[in-house]
């Protein structure tokens, strides 16, 4: 019998808070509980406790449950079905191609390594400057700082609230503004990540936009997202179009930037066809994930935690946060390597291959990564029909080229079944599809 797996801190947090104060019988009863870091520090730190910046960081049981945490107050914490988060929208804009100012010499593209560094490098650069429109953009207000008193109402999981009964207060709550950018006609207040995820928690930028909103008289003020992954600046303004409804934000805009050369044609595709060699299928799952772009995120992320902690392991969400199943594709791939710390957690570590990736240009970051794909046998063939057909073969086409290859499931050293060798097959097109977009930049 396999060994359990080990629980996180966070969800027997949460499970202790919960058998103590009975936070799913009082919202069951009254819609939401408030609860205060004191409360919540008996167990963990809360600081630590109530850091979800995504969905997929919440404990297990706010996610089984529908539940979110909202800071309102400087010690005290209210738990509802708020729907607290919002997806990110498709980005398919063109990357804007800028250069950094030549006299710079501190900061350049090889070393952005932190959100604060990213920042800096969208602001001297003019990446900024391009996508907010304004003149004479000056750095103003960041760090932490209280807010102001106001009041929201929000979407419930679920449901749209249209009323105002299930009203939420909040008073001299601390915020954190990433950096701030004022110009002749606005404010605008950035919250910026290194982390590529599905959505983010709408808090972060709705309570500095209703603290400076009412600071800033009639200039406007506009949350403006930032990412910052494997070299490309992704950027998203939003605006709130009822002040008092939390859910009300719209995308305004978004545009990607890019400080190198990023232009891989078909003959440097073709170079690296010639001098091809084939992987034999590693012991692990066939990949089942899609986003390619998060592949390399997970492996921007470790690269970055090396310097700190020279791992990484499930006790800091990271699994949860970015998904096992993204892990596991960087694993497959040999970019990423899994043991155990002396308490049984998951260990992850880049191999030297995932390491090599970070001294490398873009340009020829993803010229290995497109050989490391196509090195697995499933994924080339997949790549070759597409070249000869000018389409992407069908689902059918491609669990037979997974079966060509041999592919294998670890646990039993049997061919996957066919409906789950049809799963695996959206993951082979989706990073066929990477290849394509990447060639075609």
């Amino acid at each position: 019998m396999s060994k359990a797996k080990k629980k996180r801190k966070i969800d027997i947090t949460w499970t202790k808070l919960n058998d103590k104060h009975h936070i799913l019988d009082a919202i069951k009863d009254k819609g939401y509980f408030i609860i205060s870091a004191k409360q919540i520090g008996e167990f963990q730190e809360a600081r630590l406790a109530v850091k979800f910046d995504y969905s997929d960081a919440r404990p297990e049981l706010f996610v089984k449950n529908n539940l979110s945490i909202l800071p309102i107050t400087r010690g005290d914490y209210y738990i509802s079905h708020i729907n607290a988060y919002h997806n990110f929208e498709s980005d398919t804009s063109k990357i804007t191609y800028l250069t950094p100012p030549e006299h710079i010499k501190s900061l350049d593209v090889t070393s952005i390594n932190s959100e604060s560094k990213a920042l800096n490098m969208a602001y001297i650069s003019g990446i900024l400057a391009d996508f907010l429109e304004d003149e004479n953009l000056l750095p103003t207000v960041s760090g932490r700082m209280s807010s102001e008193s106001f009041a929201f109402y929000a979407n419930v999981v679920g449901e749209v609230v249209t009323d105002e009964d299930s009203t939420v207060t909040v008073e001299n709550s601390q915020i954190e503004i990433d950096a701030a950018y004022e110009g002749v006609k606005s404010l605008a207040l950035m919250e910026a990540k290194r982390d590529l995820t599905d959505n983010f928690l709408i808090r972060q930028l709705y309570y500095p936009f209703r603290t400076w909103q009412q600071k800033m008289a009639k200039k406007p003020v506009r949350p403006v997202f930032l990412i910052y992954s494997n070299s490309i600046f992704y950027l998203y303004e939003y605006r709130f179009n009822d002040l008092q409804h939390y859910n009300s934000l719209e995308l305004v805009k978004h545009k990607r930037y890019c400080l190198e050369d990023t232009h891989i044609s078909v003959e440097d595709v073709q170079k690296i066809l010639k001098k091809l060699r084939f992987n034999k299928e590693p012991n692990i799952q066939f990949p089942q994930a899609n986003s390619f772009e998060r592949v390399i995120n997970i492996c921007e992320l470790l690269y970055i935690n090396d310097v700190e902690k020279n791992f990484i392991t499930e006790e800091y969400s990271f699994d949860v946060r970015q998904s096992s199943y993204y892990l596991d594709a960087a694993r497959y791939l040999g970019l990423v390597e899994k043991s155990l710390d002396l308490d049984g957690h998951d260990c992850y570590t880049l191999t030297q291959l995932g390491k090599s990736l970070f001294s490398m240009s873009y340009k020829q970051r993803q010229a290995k990564l497109i050989e490391t794909i196509l090195s697995y046998k499933s994924f080339y063939l997949t790549y070759e029909a597409y070249r000869n057909n000018n389409e992407m073969p069908s689902k059918a086409e491609i669990v037979s080229y997974i079966r060509q290859a041999g592919v294998v499931d670890p646990k039993t050293g049997l061919p996957y079944s066919d409906s789950t060798n049809k799963r695996r097959a959206s993951t082979v097109s989706a990073w066929v599809r990477w290849i394509i977009n990447t060639i075609n930049n």
